[in-house]
């Protein structure tokens, strides 16, 4: 076994979502320095061309634009991506949405349904179909997701909506990793705490940022590569024997 982090990953067909967020492109871009055939997907589809412009790695590379709250959309796509690179083996799920509601009073059906959607259901079906062409390709795979410290501490900010999708996608992930373990298909969740992104800065005020950085032993927000790192890791051959776990990735925010 080569001892580099993404060991065994070049020439794979990986996918990772919200690659235009300040995570997901980090995540594409350490995906593709590894050798790995990468997707980039976002809903978003003027940032994407700029994701995957100028990506260092010997890879193929691939920008799709898609909502993956259509599910009729998840497996036709992943098709195409199987067909494409001849492979899919590692799927990134990075995309996420947050409405910050400082009074719970707010919270309307609308907030609820929109995060909940988004982050947990289409999470799920996504999932589900990534597992299910992986095991017709009978090569194992991996499943990296993503919740927030939110699923332990119940947030900061306004987010109890978005904390409570959060904390399904570890109970999910869970319920995941058992059922494909004998596939030899690992799923796993990062969790980030604070990261110097646009999502985390969005609706809070100067004076909420500050008190929260404060709460971190390391004394600052993490950067976006400093994340993308564990997720490569995650889907590496040195991970084959980790499936059901939740990485903390915060700064000794949380300790667990």
């Amino acid at each position: 076994m080569t001892w580099s982090v993404g060991a065994g990953l070049e020439g794979k067909g990986v996918v990772v979502t919200g690659a235009a967020g300040g995570i997901g492109r980090e995540v594409v871009r350490a995906f593709a320095a590894t050798g790995a055939n990468v997707c980039a997907v976002d809903v978003r589809s003027d940032a994407l061309d700029d994701v995957v412009s100028g990506l260092d790695g010997s890879g193929m590379r691939l920008a799709e634009a898609l909502d993956l709250v259509d599910l009729t959309a998840h497996e036709p796509f992943l098709r195409r991506v199987h067909s494409t690179f001849g492979s899919f083996f590692a799927l990134a799920h990075c995309a996420a949405v947050l409405r910050r509601r400082n009074d719970v009073e707010d919270v309307t059906e609308e907030d609820w349904d929109v995060q909940l959607d988004t982050n947990l259901k289409a999470g799920f079906f996504l999932n589900r179909t990534a597992a299910r062409i992986m095991r017709e390709q009978g090569q194992g795979g991996r499943i990296v997701n993503f919740t927030s410290q939110g699923w332990w501490t119940g947030g900061f900010g306004g987010s109890v909506v978005y904390c409570a999708s959060k904390g399904g996608i570890v109970s999910m992930t869970r319920g995941l990793a058992r059922t494909y373990a004998a596939d030899r298909i690992t799923v796993n969740t990062v969790s980030p705490g604070a990261v110097d992104t646009s999502m985390l800065r969005g609706g809070l005020s100067d004076e909420q940022l500050e008190a929260h950085v404060a709460a971190v032993p390391m004394g600052r927000m993490a950067s976006p590569e400093e994340v993308a790192g564990t997720v490569v890791f995650l889907a590496s051959k040195h991970a084959s024997y980790i499936t059901g776990a939740t990485i903390n990735v915060s700064g000794g925010w949380l300790m667990y």
